[in-house]
């Protein structure tokens, strides 16, 4: 393994404090995605709540990860890394010592994931400079950090056992927090590839164009506009008239249109992988209590795999090239989440096995992908595929991930009350919510929590069906994003094969 990749000898202690940074985002990531349950039964949550409790860990990390770009060649990487270090101890006290509810709870989720956004403004670029001959093999290894922190903070609080408050589990948060800031806290980090190579802001801002530009405005305005309850004409005037500003600056320049069919495919892959594992510990949770063990373990095993594959992640990518690898990718998550959804006993381990090989490649391959063919759009190009790919799943997927399941529940409630001429769907399913994806109706967690042991018989067989139809509906996504690969792969065998863009 060569670590001589630019003119200077990378600081492989940089680069181990900025893979430490994203194992703190995972521990996040993994811990709240363990006591969504158990937050949900505390205080008394709909399965479409909790959808947003997990959305908004993930679609404010755009907004920062943006802003953060647009200006960190400027402030410098080191003020990103400062901000995301004393966003995240904040986001810990406010969980564990104020939060009593459910906006509480999204606060504390909301600042957590702004810090985590910060923390992959500079970590990308960091290492796109430092292995600027090598960068799909490289991020590969920065992003096993991710899985690698999903294993260990998982393995740590399923150890905890049920018992142990889950104030107690958040606050594990703080220990990786605290190493990085540590490792990094007077580090000397690199000038950009893109400034080294003298391309100016503006060349920057027009790889990326008015097309990707309207692509994250439309999705952080959509988002803030669905918090702060304006309306659809409000948003879409706000997404052009931005859009309209960028182009003014930039020249008039749409974009690359290669670089914005990437950006369109990160919101399904980005579900694929984030969303569903922010829900595999819910949707597994029936069938894996009938196995007699936590459906937490699911989600630490795929990630297990994910990290030890990212490690290794370099003879894989020159056999297949990243196109390839994010093809064969595709169809083994799109085979694994529909084991998953038919999985009982050991079929679920053989199901999470094809899904965690399949899952493990996507993210770390893109931002390779975008890294080596647009190196003069530099920390915002780059940057901007993650952040469309958090806005996606955060905005549309996870909350559509919980939508599915209000839904199927209240579905299968109705045939079962037509069938047994019972009234589970009137007795249970009387809390009317509003969401994105408009009104629904779901299951007073209260009520059930009193109804007699023969209506939550029944009750428990709705849920566990319900979470089922959503893997199944999941698995779409990888199918269209095959698609999507193969077109790719075809482009660039027109273009003489696939080759790095570098700069002099």
């Amino acid at each position: 393994m060569t670590l001589t990749q630019t003119a200077e000898k990378p600081d492989m202690n940089l680069f181990w404090g900025c893979f430490i940074a994203l194992i703190a985002t995972a521990f996040g990531f993994i811990l709240r995605a363990l006591l969504l349950e158990d937050l949900g039964n505390e205080f008394n949550l709909t399965n479409t709540q909790k959808g947003e409790i997990s959305g908004v860990g993930l679609w404010p990390f755009a907004i920062s990860i943006v802003l953060f770009s647009l200006f960190i060649d400027r402030i410098g990487y080191r003020t990103a890394m400062l901000f995301a270090f004393f966003a995240q101890i904040t986001s810990v006290i406010i969980t564990i010592f104020f939060a009593k509810g459910y906006w509480g709870l999204w606060i504390g989720t909301f600042i957590l994931a702004l810090g985590n956004g910060a923390i992959e403004a500079f970590i990308n670029p960091v290492v796109a400079t430092m292995f600027s001959k090598d960068k799909t093999k490289w991020f590969n290894t920065l992003h096993a950090g991710w899985p690698g922190g999903m294993v260990i903070g998982g393995i740590m609080a399923l150890l905890l056992g049920p018992t142990v408050s889950w104030r107690i589990k958040i606050g594990l948060i703080l220990i990786p927090t605290l190493v990085y800031g540590i490792m990094l806290w007077n580090k000397k980090f690199p000038v950009s590839e893109r400034v080294k190579a003298g391309v100016t802001y503006n060349e920057m801002l027009r790889e990326v164009g008015m097309g990707g530009a309207f692509i994250i405005l439309w999705l952080i305005i959509f988002q803030l506009g669905a918090v702060f309850g304006m309306g659809s004409v409000t948003n879409w005037i706000l997404t052009i008239v931005g859009t309209l500003a960028y182009g003014y600056f930039t020249g008039w320049s749409l974009g690359r249109p290669l670089y914005i069919f990437l950006l369109l495919i990160m919101i399904p892959l980005a579900t694929t992988e984030l969303g569903t594992d922010g829900w595999v510990t819910d949707l597994m949770g029936p069938e894996m209590q009938n196995i007699g063990v936590q459906a937490g373990w699911i989600l630490v095993y795929t990630s297990a795999i994910m990290a030890v594959l990212r490690f290794f992640a370099g003879p894989i990518i020159h056999r297949l090239q990243p196109l390839g690898l994010l093809a064969v990718s595709s169809v083994l998550a799109a085979l694994g989440l529909f084991l998953l959804s038919r999985g009982a006993g050991i079929g679920i381990l053989i199901a999470a096995t094809v899904y965690g090989v399949g899952k493990s490649f996507f993210w770390p391959t893109m931002l390779g992908i975008g890294a080596e063919q647009f190196p003069k759009g530099g920390a915002l190009a780059l940057n901007i595929i993650g952040g469309v790919g958090m806005l996606g799943v955060g905005i549309l997927g996870t909350v559509f991930l919980g939508n599915v399941q209000d839904k199927s529940i209240v579905n299968t409630l109705q045939d079962m009350d037509t069938k047994n001429n019972t009234t589970l769907n009137s007795n249970y399913a009387t809390v009317e919510k509003t969401s994105i994806f408009g009104k629904y109706m779901a299951l007073d967690g209260e009520k059930v929590a009193a109804a007699p042991e023969i209506d939550k018989t029944a009750l428990t067989h709705a849920t566990g069906d319900a979470k089922k139809s959503a893997l199944r509906t999941v698995a779409i996504l990888p199918v269209l994003m095959l698609l999507c690969y193969l077109g790719l792969i075809l482009y660039f065998k027109s273009k003489g094969g696939y080759k790095e863009v570098h700069l002099s």
